[in-house]
Parts: C-alpha cells; structure tokens; sequence
C-alpha cells in the first residue's frame, strides 16, 4: 500500500511556517517506583551539579559529593530495573520459543516466571541478611551515615522487584501467553 504526498502529515503550512502540535502528556501509567527512580535522579543531578560548582566555580570541591552521587545512582538504577520487571522489557531471548510446540513455549515461559520471582525474592532474602551482618558498625567513607541505608535502597529494589514479578506472572497466567511466546505483544496489551 502506498501512501501519497496529500495523505501524509503536513507540518509547514501554506504561510510557510512550521505548524506541528506536541501530543498531550499523559503520566497517569507511571508507576510508583517511576516517580521515586525520578527523584532519586534529580537528587543526583543536584549533587552532581553542586559537586561541578565547588569544583569548577570555587575552586573548592565538596569531598562528600562524590561518593554521595555514587549512591544515589545505585538508586536509581535498583530503581530503574523495577521499572523494567513491571513492563516486562528486561533482556530476554526468545528465538527458541518461534520452533517449540506450543505447550513446551507455555511450560518454559512459566518456568522463566517462577525463576525470575525466585531470584528476586532470594536476592532480597540475602541482601536482609547481608544488612544484618553489618549492623549499624559500617559507615560511609565521607559522610557518617550508615551503609545500610544504600544497603536499605538495594533491598526495597529486589523487594518490588520480587513484587511486581508476581504481578507479571499472574497477569501472564490470566492471559495465557508470555512475551517470550509471542514477542509482538506487550504488557499494555490488557
């Protein structure tokens, strides 16, 4: 099927002027590990920025900004992987299941499910006992504030993690099929 010029979007208009409206933002999907992988982010960019400032400006670099900034960008990457298991777009290989008779793919599929909560569930189990080993006794190298408040961070990640991998797999059972069955879908396909 073709498409002619005259049924294309036109964005310069008959005065010559580029016309092109923006769609309408819509941030009612965003999930609540969205918004805090987000303040985390800004949070980070400020020290970042704070961190430029004495540096380059003052000529006085903040010693404690660095490391800081390090463990906010834990932050928001433990952050941004929760994102990821709630729509279902981690890394995935899925060539198999094209050549595997369909209850094998189903099996299989539910297998990865159950691994994937398994791993999660276990990552959050041994980071809990990794804080406790630790106890209170480790501390930051530039700021005097507990390692397991990172160690915390890590911990809620795995935990929602652990969680919305659950979700994923009911909302799979229910459907019938995986993205690994049939990559074309998605997890908006509700």
């Amino acid at each position: 099927m073709t498409t002619s010029i005259d049924e294309m979007p036109q964005v310069m208009g008959a005065d010559g002027e580029f016309h092109a409206q923006d769609e309408a933002v819509d941030l009612s999907g965003t999930t609540i590990e969205g918004w805090v992988a987000l303040g985390f982010f800004w949070v980070l960019g400020a020290t970042v920025f704070y961190q430029f400032f004495t540096r380059y400006v003052m000529n006085d670099s903040a010693a404690w900004t660095e490391e800081i900034a390090r463990y906010l960008l834990i932050a928001v990457v433990f952050m941004g992987a929760t994102i990821g298991v709630v729509k279902n777009n981690h890394i995935q290989v899925d060539f198999f299941y094209r050549f595997m008779p369909k209850p094998v793919s189903r099996v299989l599929a539910t297998v990865v499910d159950v691994l994937r909560i398994a791993f999660f569930a276990a990552a959050a189990v041994l980071t809990v006992l990794m804080m406790l080993k630790l106890g209170s006794n480790s501390r930051m190298t530039m700021v005097d504030l507990p390692m397991n408040w990172v160690y915390g961070v890590c911990l809620l990640g795995f935990a929602a993690m652990a969680f919305r991998s659950v979700q994923v797999a009911l909302f799979h059972r229910r459907r019938g099929y995986t993205v690994l069955e049939r990559p074309e879908s998605s997890m908006d396909d509700r």
